[in-house]
């Protein structure tokens, strides 16, 4: 079977200390080494490199939050792909609800972080979803396919096993989120691998497509039981490193008793 993936963003969540807590539980765990799972965290830009020392030979995957999608040069409080694969990150999540909606972010921006994070060597985690408004009006495959398309019309069909993409639906996410229904986001997948193996053609790899939206340790198995959702990717629930432990456990059980 393919490997399953499980990871968790922090948000503004996590001292340092924090960070090394949650790193050497993880670090001490034999499940982040299990064959057909890949997990990963994003931490604040402070933790980074903490995490990354602290995981040590843990196989588990640092991402960045976020990046700037230029190399240097004046912008203010903003980081660089590269020097987010200097502190050992090897992923950077794009796209993000919070920063399309809260900061304002486009889909063009989010376009050129994604060609950014490409070139320093790191994978693009593309994040999608629709807004409640666009679920109630039937358009939610056509919003996340767009979003998709724009997200990686700078990658090439050849670079696209370099890429992951996370489906999280706007209305479900957060204290107040709603989860959406496993058939829900099965759809919703369905629209998404069928635009990247548009793409893809006979060139590339069909990445990955993640479910996130309130994934917690009662949903995560009857998520993990659509084919179409090739992992899960956790808030709050996995703030604590004994919950993502516990969600990739129990989602991962579910995968392997598909998988025969």
């Amino acid at each position: 079977m393919a490997p399953f993936w499980v990871g968790t963003g922090w948000k503004m969540n996590h001292t340092r200390a924090d960070a090394a807590a949650y790193a050497a539980t993880l670090r001490a765990s034999p499940l982040p080494r299990a064959p057909d799972l890949r997990l990963f965290v994003c931490p604040p830009f402070t933790a980074l490199a903490t995490v990354v020392d602290a995981l040590g030979d843990c196989p588990v995957r640092v991402a960045a939050q976020n990046i700037h999608w230029a190399a240097a040069g004046a912008h203010t409080g903003d980081i660089s792909a590269t020097m987010v694969a200097e502190c050992g990150a090897t992923m950077a999540e794009l796209g993000h609800s919070e920063r399309r909606h809260t900061i304002g972010e486009t889909d063009e921006e989010i376009g050129r972080k994604v060609r950014a994070a490409l070139d320093a060597g790191l994978i693009a985690l593309l994040c999608v979803g629709e807004t409640g408004l666009e679920r109630q009006a039937g358009a939610a495959a056509e919003a996340n396919v767009r979003q998709l398309k724009l997200g990686l019309r700078d990658v090439a069909a050849d670079e696209l096993g370099r890429c992951i993409v996370a489906y999280e639906p706007v209305w479900a996410i957060g204290e107040g989120g709603v989860p959406c229904s496993p058939a829900d986001a099965a759809a919703v997948h369905g629209a998404l691998r069928a635009a990247l193996k548009e793409k893809a053609g006979g060139a590339g790899t069909v990445p990955p497509v993640l479910y996130g939206g309130s994934v917690n340790l009662q949903n995560c198995r009857e998520l993990a039981a659509e084919p179409e959702i090739d992992g899960l990717f956790i808030g709050r629930a996995a703030w604590r490193a004994g919950g993502l432990l516990a969600v990739a456990e129990a989602a991962l059980a579910v995968r392997r008793a598909m998988a025969g």
